[in-house]
């Protein structure tokens, strides 16, 4: 029942294929290429076509069959990269000037698969953001050239049959999936105007207007922006370079909402810290975050930017939703240690906690039911090798390279969406023939001193558990308009206000007016003459009343920010001002 898998290896041992599963070994009808020099490797998106280049030529192999469809001579290829359907091969080499300082050839070539010519040369100075854009459909193909994007049509490479002109384009991305096409732009903001993302559909790019949506920000040097799989939205993660407060080296991350209706909103993340990972769920209605200084928190939040489920906090920095978005993989890679969280989504249940030390690489197969970790050079330049697990937590296979190789690349054969059905979420590990890869866990240091006595947990911060966010059943599921939510604000203040003034009359007889209690947040309005002074009054009644609140959140057990616990340090102060001020009265 179960499908092979093509898995291309590229390292110092060379490039070859890996299939399974049950058993992973080397494919025998793909002739390992030896050489040390391969440079990139590419599948076609069905995952039927599989190209790389060696140092000498670009193959191109049909992936059942392993027959050479076509070779070009190309030695400098670095990237390769083919067009949703098929019908083109883009390849790209680094740029060169001529001696003399004039212009160099063109460095990036669009082929025609099925023929082998090329269509087009292109000059591409960057290697950053190299390769053209297709729509799904390869009805369009978009290049930001001199901060504006060129669309070409059907392939089309001599006619530019459309531009996108603003102040300056630094980045764009078309939607996926079928027409129209959808296109969100970022501008850098400049000379003190604000950055700003657009949404439009091709071909309609006449001014402001004519955009679908624009959100614009202060805080950004630079953005990721990602469409969900049904094109009706796109997360905004902008960051500065550099964090103005110091207080992290990753500089600082907002998230921002913008939907193709026109709505846009700022994603508001409880804990303060960077944004280490943003993913949509395909199913499109719900996206992830992982944020905040570690141990760091994830959320799922829907399309109302309103959380749905927190997974707490945890040593972790990323997050990998499945093909079909039934399961959800947390992880700490990279200066982390590997840990996983495998959770069933529907069910905000966790399935199984693997530990993958030292990955700098993680995938889903498209089956959705095998993952692919990888240690690679040159992030890590010991013990690279990959291992293959199911994600009920099972380790299948586990390849390390020789001691003085190098692994630089593993990858799983693609497929297009449709091909495996949903399965229902198993929770009881599958059988493997490899023993539980459980790594000894680290012995904490102990001073000599304590070395005799009983271990006493000195955990430097207790996680906060995961918990679910869902508005209960019975009350009302049903969003409140804005309307309705001002009116139950109004209707709650009202209600507020008539208790508090019962209370007043209630206290006054028992107790006499200058009693020194807390300020009473109604007591009867003593006015000094001075409008002044009335203000100032007000105002320090008004920061002792939000104090109050916080005392009271943090009886419940509530996580203070410094700021808070800063702002209830000052209350004595603020008492005593206030007293000051009425006793002059």
């Amino acid at each position: 029942s179960s499908y092979l898998f093509t898995l291309p290896v590229r390292g110092s041992e060379g490039l070859y294929m890996v299939s399974g599963p049950p058993s992973f070994t080397e494919s025998t009808a793909f002739q390992r290429d030896s050489g040390k020099n391969c440079k990139a490797v590419a599948f076609s998106k069905d995952g039927s076509l599989f190209a790389w280049c060696n140092g000498e030529k670009v193959n191109v192999v049909n992936v059942t069959s392993a027959e050479l469809l076509r070779s070009f001579d190309l030695p400098k290829a670095v990237c390769l990269e083919f067009s949703p359907k098929n019908n083109v091969l883009a390849t790209w080499q680094a740029y060169t000037t001529a001696k003399d300082g004039t212009a160099g050839v063109p460095n990036l070539q669009l082929h025609d698969v099925k023929t082998g010519k090329c269509l087009k040369s292109f000059i591409q100075k960057k290697m950053q953001n190299w390769c053209p854009c297709w729509a799904d459909d390869e009805s369009i193909c978009a290049r930001n050239v001199n901060n504006e994007v060129h669309f070409f049509e059907n392939n089309n490479f001599n006619t530019i049959a459309n531009k996108l002109h603003l102040q300056k384009v630094n980045d764009f991305v078309l939607s996926p999936g079928a027409q129209p096409t959808k296109v969100a732009v970022y501008v850098p903001g400049s000379k003190g105007a604000p950055s700003f993302v657009r949404l439009y559909q091709y071909p309609n790019f006449g001014g402001p207007q004519s955009a679908l949506a624009n959100k614009s920000f202060f805080k950004a040097d630079k953005v990721t922006m990602l469409w969900n799989k049904k094109a009706t939205a796109v997360l905004v993660i902008a960051s500065t370079e550099v964090d103005k407060t110091g207080a992290s080296y990753y500089g600082e991350q907002t998230l921002h909402y913008i939907a193709t209706n026109g709505e846009s909103a700022v994603v508001q993340l409880p804990k303060n810290g960077p944004i280490y990972d943003v993913v949509w769920n395909p199913n499109s209605v719900e996206f992830c975050a992982v944020y905040g200084f570690m141990p760091a928190k994830a959320t799922v939040f829907n399309l109302k930017c309103d959380p749905v489920f927190d997974f707490g906090t945890g040593p972790r920095n990323a997050a990998y939703y499945s093909p079909h978005g039934h399961v959800l993989v947390l992880a700490g890679f990279g200066n982390l240690r590997g840990q996983m969280e495998v959770w069933d989504v529907k069910n905000y249940k966790l399935i199984s906690k693997p530990v993958a030390s030292d990955s700098t690489y993680f995938a889903w197969c498209p089956d959705g039911e095998h993952i692919v970790t990888a240690t690679c050079a040159p992030r890590l330049r010991v013990s690279n090798g990959y291992k293959i697990w199911h994600y009920t937590g099972s380790l299948l296979h586990s390849y390390e390279v020789p001691s003085n190789e190098e692994m630089w690349q593993v990858s799983w054969q693609p497929f297009l969406d449709g091909v495996f059905p949903v399965k229902a979420v198993k929770y009881q590990a599958v059988p493997s023939e490899l023993p539980s890869a459980e790594p000894k866990p680290a012995q904490a240091y102990r001073p000599p001193a304590l070395r005799n006595k009983p271990v006493t947990s000195s955990k430097l911060h207790e996680d906060e558990p995961p918990q679910n966010m869902k508005p209960q059943l019975g009350s009302s599921d049903k969003p409140l308009s804005k309307t309705a939510l001002k009116n139950q604000r109004k209707h709650e203040a009202k209600k507020a206000a008539k208790q508090e003034a019962k209370a007043d009359t209630n206290q006054e007889s028992t107790q006499s007016s200058a009693s020194q209690n807390a300020p009473r947040s109604a007591v009867p309005v003593v006015t000094s003459g001075d409008p002044e002074v009335d203000k100032k009054i007000k105002n320090l009644k008004k920061k002792l009343k939000a104090i109050e609140q916080l005392k009271e959140q943090a009886a419940a057990g509530k996580q203070l920010e410094k700021n808070q616990l800063e702002k209830i340090q000052k209350e004595t102060a603020l008492l005593q001002e206030l007293e000051d001020l009425e006793l002059g009265l």
